[in-house]
């Protein structure tokens, strides 16, 4: 996504940009004696959220931001649920929720009527821990994990180092840093790219995208004010106060509002951001009568791209550095932080000489396929919400006079598909299946949540290999390998039988969890053989 510079701000905008004071690197780098397992180029949600998660591990490294300060304007605001119980394993979530807005419903709106065209429900499966989302100004994201990190004292996140050259071989990699102070080099065993769409690191290397660019204008207007609106995603179509486009709103924390407004592929772009238009915009979806200011607005239009690859020797891709899509279905973020889960324990493993580095390359494999995932998503949704031929225009128009009265047109309407955790199918990780289950846990699929005794079952797996039995009362305690942690779900724990239903699970079921919370295997019966045998699959022995 690009974007104009900032051209509204408030007082309270300004002040959220929380800055951090600039230390000097220490002398023993300046001298070139240090070097340190990991550095992160790039200190946004992914490259913190990696940082604190490798400190999970106790890896040691070094976070590299170019700024001083936190993200300008509140950026991104949708945060998924997948997202937050991977934050929860970080020890960020709790705080995250209470401050955040959460939701679970959203609205579709056609023209003038006042009444949606129908309503849906992101969170059909209740009785887990997180909600379907949150919103939250992303600054309120980064100042979180920035706390959390002060804490760890294997990371080290340096503000206003700045990534200025990257050479690697077959023993490392070595970054040239500029500072205020001067410039030093650093280092390191692996160099993981988090610095965003516009990646230095990726430039360096002489890397680019392949994909779409799409052609149409997008118009943010963060808003402060005081309504009545409910906490939902409210979503229009040909609305009347932006005829034939479409218009999005969204409520964070602090009485700011996130107003989304399709422009058209050939407005003014400058005349569009004059204070007057933007205004008769927000009037025109609130009513004249609610008083507002600005917090953050621009235009942007955007890309659906990835790189080819997101391994690259020892230098590894991140977030948007990897892959960029369309803002509408909150998949940039969340898929960010879905990529750090998935790099963080295999790059631990690695560095702890307890895998091969090839476990790295199924990184490569799963994420790109996600990120493929997204991108269609988002390039679906976009082409539906533009309508740039007739013949689109026809259809789109059809699809959304159906939804008002047919359950069948519903699921065909996109204003963005929401983000939803990849199932990594034919991940060369997981172990084929011998045994007849329900689809929903296959291998490859994130673990669901379900109440588990006074706590929830996701609270005991993720960040090591779980062996998830499900046992009768009087069950024996099992043998696992080496490596891995027996968890015993009995009835009397199993909450209305819960998680035995989500798991499709008998007395016997065993489960082989990654510790990024996804199913490696599952059996009817427990059998440490193939228990042994899964582990060293996922683990690439």
């Amino acid at each position: 996504m690009s974007a104009e510079p900032l051209v509204y701000a408030s007082q309270t905008a300004r002040r959220a940009r929380r800055t951090y004071a600039f230390l000097a690197a220490p002398d023993a780098e300046r001298n070139g004696l240090r070097r340190v397992p990991v550095v992160i180029a790039g200190g946004g949600p992914c490259g913190l959220a990696m940082a604190l998660d490798l400190a999970r591990y106790g890896v040691e490294c070094v976070v590299l931001e170019r700024a001083n300060c936190l993200s300008d304007g509140s950026r991104a605001i949708c945060w998924a649920k997948r997202s937050l119980e991977f934050l929860d394993r970080l020890g960020a979530a709790a705080g995250l929720v209470a401050r955040g807005v959460t939701w679970n419903v959203g609205k579709v709106f056609l023209g003038s009527a006042p009444e949606p065209i129908y309503t849906f429900d992101l969170l059909p499966e209740k009785d887990q821990k997180f909600p379907a989302f949150i919103n939250l100004q992303q600054y309120y994201l980064e100042e979180a994990l920035v706390e959390r990190l002060a804490a760890e004292a294997c990371v080290e996140l340096r503000w206003q180092h700045a990534v200025k050259a990257v050479r690697q071989d077959a023993a490392g990699v070595t970054v040239d840093i500029g500072t205020p102070l001067g410039d030093y080099t650093l280092a390191c065993d692996y160099l993981i790219a988090a610095d965003g769409c516009r990646s230095t690191v990726r430039s360096l290397l002489g890397l680019d995208f392949a994909g779409r660019s799409f052609n149409d204008n997008f118009l943010i207007a963060d808003i402060r004010m005081k309504a009545p609106f409910p906490a939902e995603r409210r979503f229009w179509f040909d609305p009347p106060f932006n005829r034939g486009r479409t218009a999005l709103m969204h409520r964070q924390p602090d009485d700011l509002w996130r107003l989304d407004f399709q422009l058209g592929p050939t407005v003014d772009r400058r005349a569009a951001l004059e204070p007057a238009a933007v205004a008769a915009k927000v009037h025109g979806m609130l009513g004249a009568e609610i008083p507002f200011e600005y917090e953050w607005v621009s235009i942007y239009d955007f890309q659906c791209r990835r790189m080819e690859r997101f391994v690259h020797g020892r230098v590894l891709f991140v977030g948007d550095a990897a892959h960029l899509v369309s803002p509408f279905g909150a998949r940039g973020a969340n898929g960010g932080l879905q990529d750090v889960d998935n790099l963080g324990w295999k790059l631990a493993r690695v560095l702890a000489g307890r895998s091969p580095p090839a476990l790295l390359d199924s990184y490569d494999v799963e994420r790109c396929r996600a990120a493929d995932e997204n991108i269609l998503n988002s390039a679906r949704a976009t082409d539906f919400m533009t309508a740039a031929t007739p013949a689109a225009q026809a259809y789109r128009d059809a699809v959304l006079e159906l939804a008002r009265d047919f359950e069948f047109a519903r699921p065909l309407v996109n204003s963005g598909r929401l983000s939803r955790p990849a199932v990594l199918d034919d991940s060369p990780l997981s172990t084929p299946e011998a045994s007849t289950f329900e689809h929903a846990m296959r291998p490859g699929a994130p673990c669901v949540d379900a109440p588990l005794g006074s706590g929830w079952l996701l609270e005991k797996l993720g960040g090591r290999f779980v062996a998830l039995h499900f046992a009768a009362d009087d069950a024996a305690q099992r043998q696992v390998p080496a490596g891995v942690e027996l968890v015993v779900v009995r009835p009397a724990d199993d909450r209305e039988g819960l998680a035995a239903r989500r798991y499709d699970a008998a007395p016997g079921t065993t489960y082989l969890v990654r510790p990024d919370q996804h199913v490696c295997a599952r059996w009817r019966a427990f059998d440490p053989h193939a228990l042994d045998a899964a582990v060293k699959r996922a683990t690439v022995h």
